[in-house]
């Protein structure tokens, strides 16, 4: 037996009435519609619910017994639409920000005071994802907007505004000979030439054209890297780092997560800086999504990060 909720809601407003004309006035539908719904669950039911005659309408017994639970189904029923609208309204005003580590340099309060400035009811949540997702939850879904590095696999699907732009720097152990070289040279840098023999960490496979900037395979003549370990957090890079498994690229902002303790970072002459952009797919025209974008273009301005590589 299907019985919709509006027959229980029709049901019970003819109950309450004790009349056809002031239920249907009550439910702003006509009388014989609402007769007819009556009949139809009477006859769903198999028992009639109301005793009909030219002294008025009475409940049967049987309507005596559904009455309560009319009564409840619908109590039930508006407590279930209200509970949808207030997760409906906080799904508008939430939005996902992806990373792969928390991009620092002070990037989230001033994005995040641009956007409250805007809309001020939004919930910005932070996401956590690893580094074999290059889009930080963009591809799947999970994330409304996230920060990302430049290039993205894929590239078309995304929309994005550059919001730093810096050096790449090498992540060594304390005590590697290019880190003495680094240390006499005039702009205590080595040259990317003399890191091609060395053991690089790779980031996983997953990562797609994002491994291959941070092995700057761009820079490399066709030389393929040699491949000392997988790493997928700047922690692992650390340990890796420490532990001697291999050297790494880095961005200049990002120096700190791994370089502390046994390991160093030193700048590297000969390949293109990195660059940190908010992203979001192109087919998200959600008001949050590009006004987050909005405030990324406007904070890329500021700092300079929107004009092109020199």
């Amino acid at each position: 037996m299907d019985v919709h909720g509006r027959d229980l809601r029709y049901f019970a407003a003819v109950a309450e009435e004790l009349s056809f004309t002031r239920a249907a006035e009550k439910l702003f539908v006509s009388q014989p519609a609402l007769s007819k719904q009556i009949r139809m669950l009477e006859r769903q039911l198999g028992a009639e619910l109301f005793h009909r005659d030219r002294r008025g309408v009475r409940l049967t017994p049987v309507g005596q017994a559904l009455l309560p639970y009319a009564h409840e189904v619908a109590a039930l029923w508006r407590n279930a639409e209200a509970a949808v609208e207030e997760a409906k309204a906080a799904d508008r005003s939430t939005l996902v920000i992806g990373m792969s580590t928390s991009p620092g340099r002070g990037l989230l309060p001033a994005l995040r005071a641009r956007l409250v400035a805007g809309h001020p009811g939004v919930r910005p949540v932070l996401r956590q994802v690893n580094w074999a997702d290059p889009t930080a939850g963009l591809a799947d879904g999970t994330s409304d907007v996230a920060f990302v590095w430049l290039p993205l696999p894929d590239g078309g699907r995304y929309r994005h505004a550059v919001v730093a732009r810096e050096p790449r720097l090498v992540a060594l152990p304390d005590g590697h000979p290019l880190a003495a070289r680094a240390a006499s040279d005039p702009e205590g840098k080595v040259d990317f030439t003399d890191l091609l023999d060395e053991p690089f960490l790779a980031l996983p496979a997953q990562a797609g054209p994002l491994r291959d900037y941070w092995l700057a395979l761009d820079a490399r003549d066709g030389r393929r890297p040699r491949i000392g370990g997988v790493v997928a957090s700047a922690e692992e890079t650390h340990e890796a780092v420490a532990s001697g498994q291999g050297v790494a690229l880095l961005a200049a902002g990002n120096a700190p997560l791994v370089a502390r303790d046994e390991v160093l970072a030193v700048p590297v002459r000969g390949i293109s800086p990195s660059q940190l952009a908010v992203a979001a797919r192109q087919d998200d025209r959600r008001p949050l999504v590009l006004a987050y974008l909005s405030a990324a273009r406007e904070v890329g301005a500021t700092t300079g990060a929107a004009a092109p590589p020199a």
